[in-house]
């Protein structure tokens, strides 16, 4: 009770401003931007979280029919587009890390309202690793920042360290897309084997594009014996911006 009123008087005191309009209140989204981008259900395909046309049928999109990829479900908070874009910008290059606690709880509410459907939760949470260079340069791994909160708010415990990146590679956002695949080839180890054999990994990050990653990681999971592979992605790029 104490702490309850402690918290609800700094709010009254110390108000915050809406990350996307500015508006000031108790929290970092006011009610009115988390209505308009992200409780709006979009149909999205269950593998890939790319969106569909509506449908009352749940089924992957022709591309992850057509080729499986190595994750089998994806769950994304919001698409990767104005105004959205900005806060992983911000959370990224202007080390506003408050926005990962914010990404955290809009994730794990899409997370919930995927339970209901056909995603069962994982037994541990992968966030995606830096390499050296890039963790060195920005001084924190915004998927790991994003982990820790999310891995709070839904019960499940996180491995920092379950994935570890064995080579530096170029920013995927920069290079080609026909060149992607070749850019993170065997970029990923996993040190325990035993932490993963069987088990359900979780994997988290920020922004889920081209799928690269996400599917070289997924790979290397299974490769070591991981069961089931789902993707925890805070914005998914639309697939005409991939």
């Amino acid at each position: 009770m104490a702490a309850s009123f402690a918290n609800g008087l700094l709010a009254a005191l110390l108000p915050c401003n809406c990350v996307l309009c500015g508006a000031s209140g108790p929290s970092l989204l006011c009610p009115g931007c988390h209505q308009q981008f992200f409780t709006i259900d979009i149909a999205r395909c269950p593998v890939c979280a790319n969106p569909l046309p509506p449908s009352p049928l749940v089924l992957p999109c022709g591309r992850c029919q057509a080729e499986r990829p190595a994750f089998d479900a994806t769950v994304a908070a919001a698409d990767y587009a104005l105004p959205v874009d900005r806060l992983v910008l911000q959370l990224k290059f202007a080390r506003q890390l408050a926005l990962a606690h914010l990404f955290a709880g809009l994730l794990a509410d899409a997370v919930q309202r995927a339970a209901a459907g056909q995603h069962p939760r994982p037994a541990l949470l992968c966030p995606v690793p830096l390499g050296q260079q890039r963790l060195s340069e920005r001084g924190f791994n915004q998927a790991l920042e994003i982990a820790r909160p999310l891995g709070k708010a839904l019960g499940i415990a996180v491995h920092a360290k379950l994935a570890v990146r064995v080579r530096d590679t170029l920013a995927q956002s920069s290079t080609p897309h026909g060149a992607r695949h070749a850019n993170i080839a065997h970029a990923f180890a996993i040190p325990d084997r035993a932490q993963v054999e069987g088990r359900h990994i979780g994997l988290v990050d920020d922004v889920m594009s081209s799928g690269q990653t996400l599917q070289e990681l997924a790979a290397t999971l299974k490769r070591h014996g991981a069961a089931r592979v789902t993707n925890y992605v805070f914005a998914r790029t639309p697939p005409n911006t991939n």
